[in-house]
């Protein structure tokens, strides 16, 4: 979500996640995602990489981004900006659909425009103990797939329409081997109701993560994370919904495994990070 956390973790990271959306229904969204960032020997830049595959029924969508992030820091906080820019790809196999009209124009043309530029920023303030920060994704707005069969009179392309995303997280210590991790999302795009998911985990002995999570589009995400030494951890969460796709789905699944390692002090001990 956001650039400017590349290299904040003070530590080469890697993550693999995916996950499985409203499970049960047909052509239901499923996401495998990739991401790796460090900071560099000059402690003032980060950089990352991440790439993401998305497939909603028909619709495929890919994406590969790099991230740069400089960072300024102070006694006990870091100020981070950071921008990312790489290429979007999507897909739509037509051959699974069901239109009303089968010589509908827009189906019957190929579709041009399937990758584009695209380009995100952030900024983002942490210490030991808590972070917040904003970002802008989508900077370019581009057009992409777009028929080459439409009328002059008809819109017909997709557009990666600009999101707005605020963070904010911290940390509570509430006895030796407990700390609560309240945490907020907020995504704001226009004609789109605002979003936001309300978070609060708790780490225990600095190896098992737990947690409750609440999306204001009515679900619930059960969490559970557990350090397994030497740099790896391994995740998973599951969602419930309570509007009316809680009749046709099971729920969502996502795993994520993560490792962590540091590249210039590689006998240097790591504890889990808290953000």
């Amino acid at each position: 979500f956001n650039p400017a956390y590349a290299g904040s973790g003070e530590r080469f990271s890697l993550d693999l996640l995916t996950r499985f959306q409203w499970t049960g229904i047909r052509g239901a969204p499923r996401t495998v995602s990739f991401n790796a960032h460090t900071p560099l020997r000059n402690r003032h830049i980060g950089i990352g990489i991440n790439a993401c595959r998305d497939e909603l029924g028909p619709l495929t969508d890919n994406q590969v981004m790099a991230a740069f992030a400089y960072r300024i820091l102070f006694p006990s906080t870091t100020l981070c900006f950071g921008i990312q820019g790489g290429v979007r790809h999507m897909d739509v196999n037509t051959g699974l659909l069901d239109p009303r009209d089968p010589a509908d124009p827009l189906l019957e043309g190929a579709m041009t425009k399937k990758a584009v530029p695209d380009a995100d920023a952030g900024i983002y303030f942490y210490g030991s103990r808590f972070y917040t920060g904003i970002s802008v994704r989508h900077l370019l707005e581009n057009r992409i797939l777009v028929s080459a069969t439409a009328p002059a009179d008809v819109t017909a392309f997709t557009r990666l329409q600009r999101n707005l995303y605020g963070m904010a997280g911290g940390v509570v210590p509430l006895g030796r081997d407990l700390e609560m991790i309240p945490s907020v999302l907020v995504r704001y795009m226009t004609d789109v109701p605002l979003q936001a998911d309300l978070n609060l985990n708790f780490l225990l002995k600095k190896v098992l993560t737990a947690g409750i999570a609440y999306r204001t589009d009515q679900a619930m995400a059960l969490m559970i994370q557990v350090s397994v030494g030497k740099g790896f951890s391994i995740g998973y969460s599951y969602d419930l919904w309570f509007n009316v796709l809680r009749s046709y789905n099971q729920g969502s699944h996502e795993i994520r495994i993560g490792f962590e390692t540091d590249l210039f002090r590689p006998l240097r001990v790591l504890t889990p990070r808290y953000f």
